[in-house]
């Protein structure tokens, strides 16, 4: 008889269900680690900021959860490289194919990445003690788990970006839905009535998402008829349908919580639902796990060989025309959701102020508007497609949101508006959501990024950074490259333009001449960068442009040049009107101070008392009184 090990290094398919073993045991245990994040930071009440310690006894299983996914990660890294490779177990321990894989293979280095998330999490696991760690730590690991994502099936989609996009959506929301019901099942009855509200609060928006993206990612693998034909699909249909019955015990959960008062609650009963919920979501994991580990059915022939759906993702748009750029859509899944989400909050704060019977004014939902309509139309719009093919068309791109997607974004104000709706904490020692806002922008690094100095090193010191070195190819040729420069367009604008015309509670506001000189300064900054790239002489894309051979582009020098010429007009034209807009501010604070002090003088008169105004100038009358009289001060 064979030998399981003799098995593992012979057997392809052996090794392919191993590859799922370990793919599902460590999406179970992350999942784990998110619900004790979760309930430690977020569910449980903090004392101050301070895990309490029913938060603090969870760090353990936090460490075990940690332990398995770190030990599991590592598994599959073997397991996925025999499978890469076609060899036996043997051939895949190769330190040198090892180290190749895991430096050099984009798919290597998320796994890897996925594997030092999990070692970081089991190091530092037992040493948090404030919730502010705790979410930090929750984030990584949210990271970490959707990090191989941008290098799965998904990636050779020919919906590129809607396909990663919303898969990893789809695996966020799923962690923290799953999560969160783990992390309720290893409460007390006592801590599991304080959780579950805030939890079944978060676990509806998780299953909205886990809807959607789930629809979303399933058109984008099986947007064919034959597909619907395939294992795969049915895999695809059997976990649907858990999901569904998942959203229904959600449904009941909720019903249950608002029809009764919390100590009435049969939390017994409670407790066994949950049991049967996460039996449930198990299955719902390991057919994740499947679906993870095996390919998409491809639609019947030879498909052609296309530059620009393997370099950029998405087929060659033909020749920009004012109704392509008008009307050409390629969704960015991971972009569209996050906005979906802002939209929903946003909606959510201005409807409970209204409801308070507080006003909201129109032109800041106005703003808000425009910004998430630009960024939506610089991602995923006509300008955003093209973008991924000319240069000339990323500089458009990254101006709309770098400048003028983050001027509504600050004009919308969304710190103010979440600090007069979010919930007050739960009892007094708690600091909560909003109170862990408050502390934020109190903090010493919160001083730090609001310094003008800091984002204006962030905001146009970073073009040179990117545009000048190889980071700016070795960017564009990646979707998680591309994202990340994009986010950071929007947040380096917002916290520069936060700065210098903010709304929003700033508790080191700058003076307003400090801010008209760091404008000044930026507007020579750009223009000097601007320049600079239009009379470059080489090209700054390391050969990305060039790989993609855009019939419509003849030139690739002078498109560089033009995006040069662009970047200077639409950078130009938002600082000038940030620079307008700081004067009419200062003008408008120093009338508010004059009235001021015209009210308490006028009072003071009324109360028949002099006002600091005029004592003083009594003092210099009676110095100068001295000085004629010959008197010493």
């Amino acid at each position: 008889m064979i030998s399981l090990a003799a098995s593992i290094a012979t057997s392809g398919p052996l090794v392919g269900a191993m590859t799922t073993i370990s793919k599902f045991i460590g999406v179970t245990s992350s999942f784990f680690l998110v619900g004790t994040l979760l309930a430690a930071g977020f569910l449980l009440t903090d004392n101050h900021g301070k895990l309490e310690p029913a938060a603090l006894q969870l760090r353990i299983v936090a460490l075990w959860s940690s332990a398995v996914w770190a030990i599991s990660s590592l598994i599959n890294i073997i397991f996925t490289l025999a499978n890469i490779l076609g060899s036996s177990i043997g051939s895949a321990l190769d330190p040198t194919t090892i180290r190749s894989f895991i430096t050099q293979i984009t798919l290597g280095q998320y796994l890897f990445f996925q594997f030092l998330v999990g070692l970081f999490a089991f190091a530092v696991s037992m040493r948090l003690k404030k919730v502010g760690g705790v979410i930090l730590l929750l984030i990584l690991v949210v990271l970490g788990i959707i990090a191989p994502i941008f290098q799965s099936h998904s990636a050779s989609s020919g919906s590129h970006a809607l396909a990663i996009g919303s898969l990893a959506i789809h695996v966020i929301a799923l962690s923290l839905w799953v999560g969160g019901v783990f992390g309720l099942g290893i409460l007390d009855s006592k801590d599991r009535a304080i959780a579950t509200p805030r939890f079944s609060q978060l676990a509806l928006w998780a299953a909205i998402a886990v809807v959607g993206s789930g629809t979303a990612n399933a058109w984008a693998r099986l947007n064919f008829l034959s597909a619907w034909h395939s294992t795969y699909a049915l895999v695809v249909v059997a976990k649907t349908l858990l999901t569904v019955s998942l959203i229904f015990i959600g449904y009941l959960h909720r019903k249950n919580l608002s029809s009764k008062n919390p100590l009435s609650i049969d939390w017994q009963k409670f407790a066994r639902l949950i049991m049967v919920e996460l039996i449930i979501m198990i299955g719902a994991l390991a057919l994740g796990a499947w679906l993870s580990s095996n390919k998409p059915p491809s639609p019947a022939g030879d498909p052609k060989f296309s530059a620009a759906i393997t370099v950029a993702g998405l087929p060659m748009p033909g020749t920009p025309t004012l109704s392509r750029l008008l009307l050409l859509y390629n969704p960015d899944a991971l972009f569209l959701g996050f906005l979906v989400l802002a939209v929903a909050l946003y909606s959510k704060g201005v409807l409970i102020l209204k409801r308070r019977g507080d006003k909201w004014p129109v032109g800041r939902s106005a703003a808000f508007v425009v910004a998430i309509i630009a960024i939506d139309y610089a991602t995923s719009g006509g300008f955003g497609v093209y973008a991924h093919f000319s240069f000339s068309y990323h500089m458009i791109a990254h101006m709309i949101l770098g400048m003028i997607a983050p001027i509504g974004l600050v004009l919308s104000a969304p710190i103010t508006l979440a600090l007069r709706t979010l919930p007050q904490s739960r009892d007094h020692q708690e600091r909560g959501v909003r109170g862990t806002l408050v502390a934020a922008l109190h903090s010493k690094l919160a001083g730090f990024w609001v310094n003008p100095v800091v984002a204006l090193l962030i905001f146009d010191g970073s073009l040179f950074a990117l545009y000048f070195t190889s980071l700016f190819g070795g960017m564009m040729q990646s979707h998680t490259g591309h994202l990340v420069m994009d986010v950071h367009f929007v947040l380096s604008g917002f916290l520069f333009f936060h700065v210098i015309i903010g709304v929003d509670p700033n508790p080191k506001r700058a003076p307003y001449i400090a801010r008209i000189v760091t404008l000044f300064a930026a507007m020579s900054i750009h223009a000097f960068f601007s320049i600079a790239v239009m009379s470059s002489t080489t090209l700054l894309d390391g050969g990305y442009f060039a790989q993609l051979k855009a019939p419509w582009i003849s030139d690739l020098l002078a498109d560089q040049h033009l995006g040069g010429a662009i970047g200077w007009a639409m950078g130009e034209i938002p600082i000038l009107l940030a620079l307008i807009a700081t004067f009419i501010q200062w003008v408008r604070d120093d009338s508010k101070e004059a009235k001021r002090i015209d009210k308490n003088t006028e009072r003071l008169a009324a109360m028949g008392q002099p006002d600091e105004l005029a004592e003083y100038n009594t003092y210099l009358a009676q110095l100068a009184e001295r000085d004629r009289n010959g008197k010493s001060i």
